[in-house]
């Protein structure tokens, strides 16, 4: 089972869907009519020039969401885009973790 949010889809999270933001990373939410979360990230060129550094960034938050989703402390039914900031760049997984566990708790 994919976690990862069809390309299609951004569009309409970023239209119609809320946000909030942490140290490490901004969070979009749209709630969906399917039952299952999925999640999108956005790692900026301009914010991380190096692609392994980009690479990385995808990375911790990929996995950062598929344990929060195994774990059941992501809402069901919602579509995720996650973008990382500049801080991300030195943060361990459990740091990612549970700041997306915090911001996915404020919608």
């Amino acid at each position: 089972m994919s976690t990862r949010l069809p390309g299609r889809e951004y569009k309409a999270v970023f239209d119609r869907g809320r946000s909030t933001r942490g140290r490490l990373l901004v969070a979009w939410r749209l709630p969906a009519d399917r039952g299952e979360s999925l999640a999108g990230v956005v790692v900026s060129k301009r914010t991380f020039r190096k692609a392994v550094d980009r690479s990385r960034a995808k990375r911790l938050m990929r996995e950062a969401f598929r344990i929060l989703v195994k774990e059941g402390r992501i809402s069901p039914a919602a579509h995720f885009i996650f973008i990382a900031r500049v801080s991300i760049g030195s943060a361990k997984c459990g740091d990612v973790k549970a700041e997306m566990s915090k911001l996915c708790g404020r919608f």
